[in-house]
């Protein structure tokens, strides 16, 4: 059980040291269906104009996950705030079984002119390795985040 606290202490620490480091950045929510419950942290980190690292720091299920995604940002469609992304990356949960697995990302966003608020729609299929191997569809989430 101490490893647990540990992890989610380190998580936070090496979250508030990137954001202290890093432009372009947002801190928000995710609702939804997850790689590890229906609630995360949902975090962006710039690389550049048209790449990014999203991540998010979920609980639920008597577990505790991470995904870490690199974004490609295709931007605009239709207006200029609006933009499509597809990423992919590693996740792990933390609980009473240990999982890791990559997952896949494709989502639109948008970004408000007038508030530092992006909000978006994305879905995440998840291929799980450890500890059983399977392969999931459902998830769809919600992010809403503010703009530093």
């Amino acid at each position: 059980m101490n490893y647990r606290r540990f992890l989610f202490s380190a998580a936070l620490i090496l979250t508030a040291a990137a954001f202290t480091q890093v432009k372009g950045q947002e801190l928000g929510i995710r609702f939804g269906n997850g790689t590890v419950g229906d609630v995360a942290v949902d975090a962006v980190f710039s690389l550049g104009e048209f790449s990014r690292v999203h991540a998010n720091l979920a609980f639920g299920d008597d577990q505790v996950g991470v995904d870490a995604l690199i974004d490609f940002l295709y931007r605009p469609l239709g207006p200029e705030n609006l933009n499509w992304y597809v990423g992919a990356g590693p996740y792990v949960g933390l609980g009473d079984d240990f999982q890791l697995g990559a997952v896949g990302e494709v989502g639109l966003e948008y970004h408000f002119n007038e508030v530092p608020l992006a909000i978006g729609l994305d879905w995440r299929p998840a291929f799980r390795l450890v500890d059983d191997t399977d392969f999931t569809v459902e998830g769809f989430g919600f992010n809403l985040r503010y703009v530093f």
